[in-house]
C-alpha cells in the first residue's frame, strides 16, 4: 500500500506580533523568518516524520529547487513534484503572542495541475494505495473522480473551506478530516455533535473525524463514535497542529493501527507541534 499526498507546497513568511494587525493600522513585527509549508507538504512531513513512505505530487517555480532538496532531506518521495514558470505559493503569517496565527494564502504553481499531469501521476499508483488530499491546489474534483475509478482509498481534508466544496461528490471520500469550521461549513451546523450527525447522514459510507483543538477530536462512523482528549502542553504556535495530526492519522492507516490508538498518536503529535514556532519544521519524528 502506497501512500500518494496530491498537495500544495509553500513558502511561509513568519511575522511574530503582539498581536494581529487591524483594518487601517500598521504595526511591527517581532521577528522575521521564512519557512517552507502549505497543508499538502505538512502533512506528508508528517506521514515520513510518523515512519511511512509517502509520495507527495506537487508544482513549484523552478527557481526552488531547494524545496525539494529539503524534503528529500525529511526522507519524502519527489518524483512527482513538477516545476513552473510561475512563483510557488505562499503564505504570510502572523503568530500574536498567545501562539494563535492568522493566515493569507497565494496559490501561485499550486493551481497550475491539468489533466494531462494527474493522469501522469495516478497512473503510478494502483487500487487500495491511499490518496491524501486538501483544498490548496486546484482540479481537486478531477482528481477525486479519477482516484476513485481506480479504487483508491480517499482521504480529504477539506481546507481551506470555500463554497466549491459543496459542489464535490463527497459521497466518494472514503475519509473526512475537519476542523470545527470546516464542519460548519460543510453541515451548516455549528454544535460539534450535529456537525456529526449532518455528516454522517450525508455521507453514510464515509468516516468523520472532527478536530476541536483544545477540545479534542472526534471519530463517527455509523454506530461507531470514538471521543479523544486534547493533550495539555504549552502553546506557542498552533501553525501545523492539523496537519500534524492528519499525517499521523494516515501513516497509522497504511500501518494498519488500531484506529483509536492511532487517533491518541496523532493527537498527541499534533500538540508537541505547538510546542515550538514553525509549521514543517515543529512536527515531531516518531522515536
Amino acid at each position: 500500500m502506497k501512500i500518494l499526498n496530491f498537495g500544495s507546497i509553500n513558502k511561509d513568511f513568519f511575522y511574530s506580533v503582539n498581536d494581529f494587525v487591524r483594518p487601517g493600522e500598521t504595526i511591527s513585527s517581532n521577528t522575521y523568518e521564512i519557512k517552507i509549508g502549505g497543508k499538502g507538504l505538512n502533512q506528508s512531513v508528517a506521514i515520513s516524520k510518523a515512519g511511512i513512505k509517502v509520495y507527495h505530487a506537487g508544482i513549484i517555480n523552478e527557481d526552488d529547487t531547494f524545496i525539494i532538496d529539503q524534503l528529500k532531506s525529511w526522507k519524502i518521495n519527489c518524483d512527482n513534484i513538477l516545476l513552473s514558470n510561475n512563483p510557488t505559493g505562499h503564505a504570510i503569517i502572523q503568530v500574536n503572542k498567545k501562539g494563535e496565527n492568522s493566515i493569507i494564502i497565494h496559490g501561485g504553481a499550486n493551481h497550475d495541475f491539468n489533466l494531462k499531469s494527474i493522469l501522469s501521476i495516478l497512473s503510478k499508483f494502483e487500487s487500495g494505495d491511499i490518496l491524501l488530499l486538501q483544498n490548496e491546489i486546484n482540479n481537486i474534483e478531477e482528481i477525486i473522480d479519477r482516484a476513485y475509478h481506480k479504487k483508491m482509498r480517499i482521504i480529504f481534508n477539506p481546507a481551506p473551506f470555500n463554497k466549491k466544496i459543496l459542489s464535490f461528490d463527497l459521497n466518494k471520500i472514503n475519509t473526512l478530516i475537519l476542523n470545527q469550521s470546516e464542519g460548519e461549513g460543510l453541515s451548516n451546523k455549528r454544535n460539534s455533535k450535529e456537525i456529526l450527525k449532518n455528516l454522517n447522514n450525508n455521507f453514510k459510507n464515509t468516516e468523520i473525524i472532527l478536530t476541536l483543538g483544545e477540545n479534542g477530536s472526534l471519530y463517527s462512523f455509523r454506530d461507531e463514535l470514538i471521543e479523544i482528549r486534547a493533550h495539555n502542553v504549552k502553546t506557542i504556535d498552533t501553525t501545523g497542529a492539523g496537519d500534524t495530526f492528519i499525517g499521523y492519522y494516515v501513516a497509522g492507516v497504511a500501518s494498519k493501527m488500531n484506529k483509536k490508538d492511532n487517533l491518541e498518536r496523532a493527537s498527541m503529535a499534533a500538540a508537541i507541534t505547538t510546542t515550538k514556532l514553525g509549521g514543517a519544521e515543529s512536527i515531531p519524528r516518531i522515536n
